[in-house]
């Protein structure tokens, strides 16, 4: 187990990444503003697919339904690793952080790739083939999250768990008001009160699908051009996946620290910045 000096280190590191994403160039609010434009002549059928969305986000959390992952492969992965046997998740909880890391960032690696991939192939037909990447994109960040979430020890069946998973999808997608907001409200997750509290917190969600409508308005422009939208849906889908594999890593190491922190009677000293 890591000392709490280490411990500590690591924590400072994730606290200045939290402060990194706290920031907002005027230039991403500029270029929100064509969107409203061109959700005008957006197809019906592709509005319709992203007002979608919100149904399946919400039956993603209620029972996880298609989207839940199957875990051997992350204990595998983690056993290797970690070079110890990983039977279930309640033995990834003593794990190293080292191996923790170093599984999450091959589960990046490999969606990253994925998405890369299907953002080519459906960038292929131009704005007709862009209905069909919407799916893909949130099953893709789904499975993304949740195997990150088994990296760290954290059980994704479990819906309190799926409740932090669209937190973390929401905070990639926020701008700087919503990732304070989520930083502070995620900041003691292991001691939140009732599902029902839990639920009430979760309208901001919406904003997820929000910034779906953003980025998929600026892929649509881009795929007017079939070819260029092979090249731009490929670049534009990996660093979808890249960032919000970042941000679950950083926030579900961060919920580890904490709680190695609050077993060592150190929590005190932990507390996280979040103004």
């Amino acid at each position: 187990m890591e000392t709490k000096e280490t411990l500590m280190e690591q924590l400072q590191t994730i606290e200045k990444w939290e402060k990194d994403q706290k920031g907002l160039w005027i230039w991403d609010r500029a270029a929100r503003l064509p969107f409203a434009v061109l959700d005008k002549i957006t197809p019906s059928f592709i509005q319709n697919k992203i007002s979608s969305l919100l149904d399946e986000l919400g039956y993603y959390l209620q029972s996880g339904g298609k989207y839940l992952t199957k875990q051997n492969s992350i204990l595998k992965k983690l056993e290797r690793n970690a070079e110890i046997p990983v039977h279930t998740i309640e033995d990834v909880k003593s794990l190293p952080l080292s191996a923790m890391d170093q599984t999450a960032l091959s589960i990046q690696k490999s969606y990253a790739g994925a998405a890369t991939v299907q953002g080519a192939t459906t960038g292929i037909g131009g704005i007709f083939t862009l209905a069909a990447d919407i799916p893909a994109t949130l099953a893709i960040s789904l499975k993304t999250l949740q195997e990150i979430a088994v990296a760290y020890g954290y059980d994704p069946s479990e819906r309190e768990e799926r409740i932090f998973i669209i937190k973390c999808l929401q905070f990639s997608s926020s701008d700087i008001v919503g990732k304070r907001a989520i930083l502070k409200e995620i900041s003691d997750y292991a001691s939140r009160g009732s599902s029902k509290e839990m639920i009430s917190q979760m309208q901001g969600w919406r904003e997820v699908v929000l910034s779906y409508r953003d980025q998929y308005s600026l892929k649509k422009l881009f795929r007017l051009v079939p070819v260029v939208g092979i090249v731009f849906g490929a670049i534009s889908n990996r660093s979808t996946i890249e960032d919000l594999a970042e941000t679950a890593i950083m926030l579900y190491k961060k919920r580890r620290i904490l709680e190695r922190l609050a077993a060592a009677g150190q929590i005190e000293e932990a507390e996280p910045d979040i103004r």
